[in-house]
């Protein structure tokens, strides 16, 4: 079985993609970047003079491919630089998932399905710079990855 983008190739067209489509919705500001420490992606936006942060694991991604895709002695590099590669692919394959997601929920608000605060609510930047979701999640109004 296949991880969905696992393909993926261009994460500087998705980017700029997502920039196009960010632009098109009215967005007043787009950036990214990348947090090597916490192997996270950033993607930021204004609209409307609200600021959102989209944070996206790479990680996370990382992890699930090399459990589709285990590391053994025949390959042809040492582990240390597969981890490597494998990483390098999930920024890449991050990028292009970030922008359908963003692109969803951009047309969702566009077709009036949802309110922009219904779409990105858990991203939405506070005064406090939190975004909603981090602040929930520190205030235990929800109980979050838990069942």
């Amino acid at each position: 079985m296949t991880l969905p983008y696992e393909n993926a190739t261009s994460g500087s067209n998705a980017v700029a993609e997502m920039g196009s489509i960010l632009r098109s919705f009215g967005a007043e500001s787009f950036g990214v970047m990348e947090d090597f420490a916490k192997g996270e992606l950033i993607a930021q936006f204004r609209w409307r003079g609200r600021d959102v942060t989209v944070r996206a694991s790479a990680k996370g991604y990382a992890s699930a491919w090399l459990r589709q895709h285990p590391w053994h002695s025949r390959r042809r590099s040492t582990k240390p630089d597969y981890e490597a590669a494998a990483l390098r692919q999930a920024q890449t394959s991050v990028y292009s998932i970030l922008r359908d997601w963003i692109k969803g929920q951009v047309t969702a608000v566009g077709i009036g399905m949802l309110s922009f605060e219904g779409a990105f609510l858990g991203q939405i930047m506070l005064p406090s710079g939190q975004t909603v979701l981090e602040r929930v999640t520190e205030t235990k109004l929800l109980t979050i990855g838990e069942r």
